[in-house]
């Protein structure tokens, strides 16, 4: 396996990047590419497309050795599951799948060809295995069985964001970071009122969650 190119997003750690591809389509990223594979002619009418596969490798959490079962955080941390039925990055091959919007195909002076999407679950710096077109008639599997991999919960967090605080966040931004934090960045198993804190697009953001609402402390 070769890596192509590179994700730059907003969220330098694991912590409070969204559960999946999609669920906060606020937030942006971009794919830059290895020099090898920088070729404009590979990319040629790929703006044709809304959305793409993107193949990607979970580095932080390459290891030698496998389990076969695994303990989603969905599932409350203890309950076992077969690996293959989940989306664990603790997996015997680390590679990791989402389908994101295409925004669109830049050829900059510099960087040359970057991929510019939304709506990734993608940490910075991941390296990018390949890059595949999004087709609707077989990708789209509406009536599809997902086990205990429900929809996202509709009962988002209330965000009481203080204004002296959201202010430091850039325009552009502070929508998608709401967002994130609406989703409840704490682990999917723990409900508590102790202080969390994460960085994303180089600030770093702490809160505490209590009867639903979740209250920005800090950011720095």
């Amino acid at each position: 396996m070769k890596i192509i190119g590179y994700v730059k997003s907003d969220f330098p750690t694991k912590f409070a990047i969204p559960r999946q591809s999609g669920v906060v389509p606020d937030i942006q990223a971009r794919i830059v590419f290895e020099a090898e594979y920088n070729v404009k002619e590979a990319f040629r009418g790929l703006e044709e497309y809304s959305h793409i596969w993107v193949l990607w490798q979970f580095s932080e959490s390459v290891r030698e050795d496998w389990s076969p079962t695994v303990r989603p955080p969905k599932l409350g941390g203890n309950k076992r599951v077969g690996v293959f039925a989940t989306r664990s990055p603790f997996r015997p091959n680390s590679i990791g799948l989402s389908s994101v919007k295409l925004e669109r195909v830049e050829f900059d002076e510099n960087a040359g060809v970057v991929l510019h999407i939304s709506g990734a679950d993608i940490m910075d710096n991941t390296p990018v295995y390949d890059i595949k077109p999004y087709i609707a008639y077989t990708d789209s599997h509406p009536d599809a069985l997902c086990s205990f991999a429900l929809p996202p919960d509709k009962n988002l967090l209330t965000v009481d964001f203080p204004a002296q605080l959201s202010k430091k966040i850039p325009p552009e931004k502070i929508g998608a970071l709401i967002s994130v934090l609406e989703q409840d960045p704490r682990p999917a198993y723990i409900d508590d009122d102790r202080r969390y804190g994460f960085v994303f697009a180089g600030f770093e953001v702490g809160f505490r969650v209590k009867d639903g609402i979740l209250k920005v402390e800090s950011v720095e």
